[in-house]
């Protein structure tokens, strides 16, 4: 589990899932308690952020070994609703990825009926940072001194308007998963196109096809400081065994978007990353 329990100098908790993707020092400052979904490599269950990094599942979809991933049990999270509980808060917002992907959100439903607080739990609809610039947000209305009502509202606020872009290489490990909808129409031709997709309505679907590589990225980054436009906006690079390419991808977003806050640049995690393969190229684009 990744996050210091809060020391409750204020009463309502945050809680997300390790597919946030907050800097660990992010986390730290705001108190954010993130649940590990686990990856399955081969026979062996590891929990994402402390048993397994993200190189280690693209060499394994690379040498094509079976890669699978699982939401956290109900146990574990009354487990963290408990700890959080006893160290004084006395509300939890509990933040979670779209139930499109994961059943994160309903173990966390489960845990919440016999927890000690009250707990709001919340299908954010998101994943990667999309979903962490909702818990930061939650974290920030708390620290304000706002209550679980006012902590669900900003996160709910954050995601309407946090918009996900991203590349990838081949669709052939979102199809193997299942989580591609109608993007399941472009496999037939993925061969011939690189696929531009977006989350929307919780889900991945097609936004554009683009002849090459080159022409996808590009063409990632003119929607992404379109969709920023001049006001203040946090935006975050993902990519999965694709350094450089991010890198460059930011250096460019730094001097193309005039309002920008925050600008993270990360690799994604284990549970996205077993979905992806390598070569993922991500953008979110979160207006404050």
């Amino acid at each position: 589990m990744t996050g210091n329990l809060p020391l409750m100098s204020r009463h309502v908790a945050i809680v997300t899932d390790s597919t946030a993707y907050l800097p660990q020092e992010t986390m730290e400052r705001h108190h954010i308690v993130a649940v590990p979904l686990t990856v399955v490599l081969g026979d062996r269950a590891l929990e994402e952020g402390t048993e397994i990094s993200a190189r280690s599942v693209a060499v394994a979809l690379q040498k094509r070994r079976p890669v699978t991933t699982s939401r956290p049990s109900p146990e574990l999270f009354a487990e963290t609703y408990r700890r959080i509980a006893d160290s004084g808060a006395d509300a939890i917002v509990s933040l979670h990825l779209s139930g499109e992907f994961s059943g994160t959100y309903d173990a966390a439903v489960l845990a919440a009926r016999e927890a000690p607080v009250p707990v709001r739990v919340v299908d954010t609809g998101m994943v990667a940072m999309a979903l962490g610039f909702c818990a930061l947000a939650a974290a920030e209305t708390t620290e304000a001194g706002g209550g679980a009502d006012e902590a669900v509202a900003a996160a709910e606020k954050r995601a309407a308007s946090t918009s996900a872009y991203f590349y990838v290489d081949t669709l052939d490990y979102l199809r193997r998963g299942g989580r591609i909808g109608a993007a399941q129409a472009l496999f037939g031709s993925a061969l011939a196109v690189k696929p531009l997709l977006q989350l929307t309505g919780g889900r991945i679907e097609l936004l554009e096809k683009v002849r090459t590589a080159s022409k996808a990225i590009a063409r990632l980054e003119e929607i992404v400081v379109e969709r920023a436009g001049s006001g203040r906006v946090d935006v975050a690079v993902h990519h999965l065994a694709a350094a450089e390419r991010a890198a460059a991808l930011a250096e460019r977003l730094r001097a193309r978007v005039p309002g920008l806050a925050d600008l993270h640049v990360s690799e994604v995690g284990a549970v996205i990353g077993a979905h992806t393969g390598p070569g993922l190229l991500g953008a979110v684009v979160s207006p404050r």
